[in-house]
């Protein structure tokens, strides 16, 4: 869930909704989810999401290895557990994803009060702009609309504006 929802930038009701039937993943290649409507969908048509295979954290083993192990052949991605461990057939409750996560990422030895559902679309939209992504690559890929909703999520410290910010010891423009 964690990869999928980094990976992608998805929200945590986007999480929530993803189903198996509208999943399509392909083991060294690439997965594409299908949301019938997400919150940039004025027209109700439905939004394709298409995520590459990566070397390392990979969102398409993880998926492939959760829905086999979890024995998932349709509905719902990510699913309720209850008491006893037990799997549900209903989805996970998108306010259920920060108690899950801080969870998580306590087990991982991070301080867990620092993160909310939105921290992996924010963290995904940092490390992109990190990593020579200009905006508007960034919007389409996320699905932002607007530049104001955009920029909200990217951390200008280590966005390439945020360069200029730092004293020039600390910058190594290599090959240039």
């Amino acid at each position: 869930m964690v990869l999928i929802g980094f990976w992608r930038g998805f929200r945590g009701d986007e999480l929530a909704r993803l189903t198996v039937e509208n999943t399509k993943a392909y083991s060294g290649e690439g997965i594409t989810f299908f949301l019938p409507h997400t919150k940039g969908d004025r027209l109700h048509e439905g939004t394709t999401f298409e995520t590459p295979a990566l070397t390392m954290l990979c969102p398409v083993e993880a998926y492939i290895n959760w829905i086999t192990v979890a024995g998932l052949a349709k509905g719902p991605v990510f699913r309720r557990l209850d008491r006893w461990g037990n799997l549900a057939d209903k989805a996970i409750q998108p306010h259920s994803l920060i108690p899950m996560l801080r969870r998580i990422f306590k087990e991982a030895g991070l301080p867990e009060e620092l993160y909310s559902a939105h921290s992996m679309r924010r963290g995904f939209a940092t490390w992109a702009s990190a990593n020579g992504w200009d905006i508007k690559g960034l919007m389409s890929y996320v699905g932002w609309k607007d530049m104001k909703s955009a920029l909200r999520y990217v951390d200008a410290s280590v966005s390439f504006g945020g360069i200029a910010l730092r004293s020039s010891r600390h910058v190594s423009l290599s090959g240039a």
